[in-house]
């Protein structure tokens, strides 16, 4: 009977360190990727800002196109490179979170053969 319930107590803590590296995981991903995108917000403001700058001072209707057509492709390429920059760090969220439950599974996946 003792054995049964040193047994169990070792598979709580084992239960615990697993959510507990899950959780570490998940944090520093999260934060990985809530600096992305501050940092991104802030880039997108200053750009914003330097293109009313360029819009004010533009001296023709051509530049001030020219300007505006600049902007957007700049933005466009910034965007694309940010969601493919956030795509793989949730990717990586999501393999690190689960890595700790692997030996979990295949213990369990073995106890039931």
């Amino acid at each position: 009977m003792a054995t049964q319930f040193e047994d169990f107590q070792k598979l709580g803590k084992d239960n615990v360190d697993v959510a507990l590296k899950s959780f570490g995981a998940t944090s520093k991903g999260v934060q990985a990727i809530a600096t992305e995108t501050a940092d991104y917000s802030k880039k997108a403001f200053e750009s914003a800002s330097a293109l009313a700058e360029k819009l004010v001072g533009a001296k023709t209707l051509d530049k001030a196109f020219e300007i505006q057509s600049d902007y957007l492709k700049s933005t466009y390429e910034g965007f694309v490179a940010y969601a493919s920059k956030v795509g793989d760090l949730y990717t990586n969220l999501a393999k690190e979170t689960a890595k700790p439950y692997e030996g979990l599974f295949a213990k369990a996946t073995g106890a039931v053969k």
